[in-house]
């Protein structure tokens, strides 16, 4: 890993989702793995996210939703990314996201979905696949 900084790591709760569980899960996987964590808490506005992103000069943001809003949250997210130049950013999304919504999702640049149930070695090897290489 000579020359390569560590992978840093976003882990968002968008909108009024209070359960976080699952992020914290998937948080403590990726710093196991090696990775730069920054979890946001509950309850983040998609200006906050991506304000959080920009100044943490993260090369992933992870994404957990679980009350039905990532049609209206996502959007908007990636939307204020490209607005602040972040269009290199892999952004990934777990959580409650029904198989017919993730189409138009992918359009939008979001990567990767990982549902309840799905091992956070599988969520690893992903991130460590597709993050943007950085020095």
């Amino acid at each position: 890993m000579h020359g390569e900084r560590k992978i840093r790591v976003l882990i968002a709760k968008p909108g009024l989702d209070s359960h976080d569980r699952g992020a914290k899960i998937v948080a403590r996987a990726l710093r196991d793995a090696g990775m730069e964590v920054i979890y946001t808490g509950l309850r983040q506005t998609p200006e906050q996210i991506v304000e959080t992103a920009l100044q943490e000069d993260v090369d992933v943001i992870g994404l957990s939703i679980l009350s039905g809003a990532h049609n209206t949250l996502f959007p908007r997210i990636m939307e204020l990314l490209k607005q602040k130049g972040l269009t290199d950013v892999l952004v990934v999304a777990g959580g409650i996201i029904p198989d017919e919504d993730v189409p138009e999702l992918e359009k939008l640049g979001i990567k990767g979905f990982f549902g309840p149930g799905t091992p956070t070695d599988k969520i690893v090897q992903f991130i460590f696949e597709n993050a943007p290489k950085r020095s």
